[in-house]
């Protein structure tokens, strides 16, 4: 029994080499396949029942062993909508919905590391192999979850890629250091505060140029109105008393309305600002400008916040510190990016960027055990578990793809260790040929 049993034990040699190769095969083919995890092969004995003085080696047999959990390195596309997992977790794809009928019918969750994606015709992020992204659609004003969209996939619409309405500006937040003496050529700056009522209007000659010489600026700031259009609303500060200098003081704002005639209106914004000894303000901390009209464009009601402004000794001038406004004119599409905590994002040409989409990454408690199907993508199995938001403990690079984790040295190392045993078990089924065949010659 013992030529017989090297025999077919070199055959079952044959086969588990001949299994290896084929891993290793399939790991060079894939070695520039994105996301690709490569196939390791182990060995096991397999060791008859005998007794302790007539043991054997035994046999051998072959497994599979997956390397899911293995990233690859990161590779740069420079494409916004690229994207690679640093950290555990997958990326829940599927096949796209089909448009052939009305009733779309959902296949199962996939999952892969594979992120080359790019939107198609449809509006879906699909990766190179043809899966679509899925995750949660949220709403392009408030961020807001929708659920029940697009069957779970990702979709970026064409109202999406379409034009983003202006929103007028309601609220400028406005910050600045005033001075305590505000000084010019002609000295101390004190101009009489008119009725808070009627808009202080300067005329050409003298009386312009005193409210220009005894007033400072205080910078400017672009507004939107309802459609859109834009206006600089560019601000001045005078100082309406006390008449003697001093560190308490009450300051009147106004912005230039340029109303198309000869004539240049100087328009007051109330109420008046008033700091205490400190210089710290002390009146109400937010300005109402009514019927904004800047050169003959109509603008809202816009209320400027000037929370934290201060009345400090700054060489007499105005020094404004931060100035921001809420509102935007006429958006369009410029481009779909994705941020690491995976929200989906589009930028528009007027600078706003709106969060439409987040991405779903789960995580497995054994991941080696998913099963492979093609285009680099998992199933779940009993073994893995079921997917988890909770065990995804990673953060997205977007401009990029995790590349295969198959190393083309190691694999022709073992590739060349895997040949020469190979070879090792054919010259034992040769040579245990020879030796049955001398048995049978003795009996002749």
């Amino acid at each position: 029994m013992g030529s017989f049993g090297s025999l077919l034990t070199a055959v079952a040699g044959l086969r588990a080499q001949s299994s290896a190769m084929q891993n290793i095969s399939g790991n060079i083919a894939n070695s520039q396949t994105p996301g690709f995890k490569r196939v390791e092969t182990s060995f096991v004995d397999l060791v008859p029942q005998q007794p302790l003085t007539r043991q054997v080696s035994g046999s051998v047999t072959s497994f599979s062993r997956a390397t899911n959990s293995l990233a690859g390195e990161f590779l740069a596309t420079n494409r916004d909508t690229n994207v690679a997992i640093s950290g555990n977790g997958f990326f829940v794809v599927g096949q796209p919905p089909g448009q052939t009928s009305g009733v779309n019918r959902q296949g199962p969750e996939l999952y892969t590391r594979r992120g080359d994606f790019e939107l198609d015709r449809r509006g879906y992020l699909v990766n190179g192999a043809g899966y679509a992204l899925r995750g949660t659609m949220l709403d392009r004003n408030t961020g807001a979850p929708m659920p029940n969209q697009g069957s779970g996939f990702i979709q970026i619409t064409q109202e999406l890629l379409g034009r983003l309405d202006p929103r007028p500006t309601a609220q400028v937040t406005y910050q600045a250091q005033l001075p305590t003496t505000p000084g010019n050529v002609s000295g101390d700056i004190q101009w009489p505060a008119p009725p808070a009522t009627a808009p202080l209007t300067i005329g050409a000659g003298a009386a312009e140029e005193d409210f220009l010489r005894n007033s400072v600026p205080g910078g400017s700031v672009t507004v939107y109105n309802g459609i859109g259009a834009i206006g600089s609303m560019n601000l001045r500060w005078v100082r309406t008393g006390p008449a003697t200098a001093g560190p308490a003081s009450e300051w009147a704002l106004y912005y230039e309305s340029r109303s198309g005639t000869p004539l240049d209106a100087w328009r007051r914004v109330d109420p008046a600002v008033t700091f205490n000894a400190q210089g710290q303000l002390s009146s109400a901390p937010q300005l109402n400008a009514s019927a904004v009209e800047i050169n003959n464009v109509v603008f809202q009601d816009i209320t400027l916040d000037i929370t934290g402004m201060t009345n400090n000794d700054t060489g007499g001038s105005v020094i404004p510190t931060f100035i921001e406004q809420d509102g935007f004119g006429v958006g369009r599409y410029e481009s779909v990016s994705v941020s690491e905590d995976g929200v989906v994002s589009i930028a528009y040409s007027n600078g706003q960027v709106r969060p439409v989409a987040e991405i779903s990454i789960v995580g497995f408690f054994a991941p080696n055990a998913l099963r492979r199907v093609d285009g680099g993508a998992f199933e779940a199995t009993r073994e893995s578990g079921d997917p988890s938001v909770a065990l995804a403990r990673s953060t997205l690079t977007s401009g990029g793809v995790e590349s295969s984790n198959t190393d083309i040295s190691e694999e022709f190392a073992k590739m060349i260790v895997t040949q020469q045993a190979y070879t090792a078990n054919t010259r034992v089924i040769s040579t245990a040929q020879d030796m049955i065949r001398e048995v049978l010659n003795v009996v002749r």
